[in-house]
């Protein structure tokens, strides 16, 4: 609901009338909203209660620099290091499913989540590639901000001839990055990895206060318990 601006930034927000709203209980109510204050997307109030925090493109790009810095290092000590054989088997799988993604010459709302999951999965072999707890540590305190994470796709659903370039020319990155890896040239993964997460900077833009948000869809959102999948 925050996300799709149904909860606008400012709004009041209390357990009582949550909970009616939601036909739950009280505890996952305040559950939640704990769990939403950690995330960054609730503040709490002097007085009880917890308001929708407005979240600037300033704190989101920051975060994306951070996250291309961090994952730039990953991919950095991976090619020093090494792919291990099951790290490699996976990465390759990665990029053999976006290549029949996008082959097609167009995407779906349904292929860009399943382009989510495989994102994700590539990102997260890199990271553990990298075999440095500090990376992780470090990029679970930097995604507090949804839009920021890996974790999440924006897409435009009214522009999905544009998404399709994007998200093509970013999986085209993603074979970039691996044979860079592959072949132990750390230097050029990290570049590459630290561009890769500049394409991510223009979601920021997407969820502008004069935007129309019911074209914008979050992808990596579990609506069931409002939880990130990440």
């Amino acid at each position: 609901m925050i996300l799709s601006g149904e909860l606008p930034a400012g709004e009041k927000l209390a357990e009582i009338p949550t909970a009616e709203r939601l036909g739950v209980s009280r505890m996952p109510i305040r559950i939640a909203f704990r769990t939403l204050e950690q995330e960054g997307l609730l503040t709490k109030q002097h007085r009880r209660g917890y308001q929708v925090r407005r979240v600037t493109e300033e704190e989101i790009t920051g975060s994306i620099e951070v996250r291309g810095v961090l994952e730039g290092l990953a991919a950095l000590q991976a090619a020093e290091k090494g792919l291990k054989d099951h790290h490699r088997h996976t990465l390759l799988s990665c990029l053999r499913e976006g290549d029949q993604l996008f082959a097609k010459g167009y995407v779906t709302e349904e292929d860009l989540e399943q382009y989510h999951d495989m994102n994700k999965r590539f990102h997260a072999i890199i990271i553990e590639a990298a075999a440095n707890p500090a990376i992780n540590a470090a990029l679970s305190r930097d995604e507090h901000l949804p839009f920021a994470s890996v974790s999440a796709l924006a897409i435009d659903r009214n522009h999905l001839e544009r998404e399709y370039r994007r998200f093509n020319f970013a999986h085209m990155q993603h074979h970039a990055v691996f044979d860079a890896i592959d072949h132990h040239q750390g230097a050029r993964a990290e570049a590459i990895m630290r561009e890769h997460a500049n394409a991510t900077l223009g979601y920021a833009k997407l969820f502008d206060v004069n935007t129309d948000n019911n074209a914008f869809r979050v992808i990596g959102v579990d609506t069931a318990d409002g939880k990130y999948s990440g």
